[in-house]
């Protein structure tokens, strides 16, 4: 088994394969984020791509300071932020991603997420449980979203979230605050209940690694 590092190595030196492992090692968790942050499958699609676009220009300049899915989440913060402020990257109607210098197909690559394999019951409660979490994340600015989602899915700190969103720790705990709230609300969950964050991860099909 080929260690990461290695394929990060291999990757700088232009080995388009290595690179394409590392995507399927992060693709899912990539995608569920955007996914979670856009409440649109299509638009999670062209976001998490071009986040893989902007990790393919920049893997050169990773040094290993720190881990690389830490690197990889910065990209992804700052181009869910490009997003929030308009800058919407342009795709083609077929929904293609950049690699090798040419455009090739999402299933080629290996990025088209994939559900799991539940029975009919499950996957129908599961689904009415993922539009309620999503239509619940609608309420929020897509600034507390974006807070919600490092925190509760990405496990980072007020002062991680802070620095990555240009905010101050305090706006952060705020923002957190009212989105908890909000969620809470329009959940209908009681103070002692299941909180919204356990909830949207029980509901997520694209899970973590």
């Amino acid at each position: 088994m080929i260690h990461e590092h290695e394929l990060i190595e291999r990757a700088q030196k232009g080995d388009h394969d290595a690179f394409c492992a590392l995507t399927r090692s992060y693709q899912r968790r990539v995608y569920a984020l955007a996914l979670y942050y856009t409440r649109d499958p299509h638009e999670a699609e062209d976001l998490s791509q071009e986040v893989w676009l902007k990790a393919y220009q920049a893997l050169g300049g990773f040094r290993g300071e720190a881990g690389f899915y830490t690197w990889l989440r910065r990209i992804t913060v700052n181009t869910f932020l490009n997003h929030q402020r308009g800058m919407k990257a342009m795709y083609s109607s077929g929904k293609k991603a950049f690699r090798l210098g040419e455009l090739v197909s999402l299933d080629e690559l290996g990025l088209t997420p994939a559900e799991p394999r539940v029975a009919p019951e499950e996957r129908m409660q599961r689904q009415m449980m993922v539009e309620k979490v999503m239509e619940g994340l609608g309420e929020l600015t897509e600034q507390q979203r974006l807070m919600f989602l490092l925190k509760h899915r990405e496990g980072m700190t007020y002062d991680e979230i802070a620095q990555a969103c240009e905010v101050t720790a305090g706006t952060v705990k705020k923002g957190l605050f009212r989105a908890v709230s909000r969620l809470r609300e329009y959940l209908g969950v009681k103070p002692n209940a299941v909180p919204p964050s356990t909830m949207l991860d029980e509901v997520s099909y694209a899970g973590r690694e």
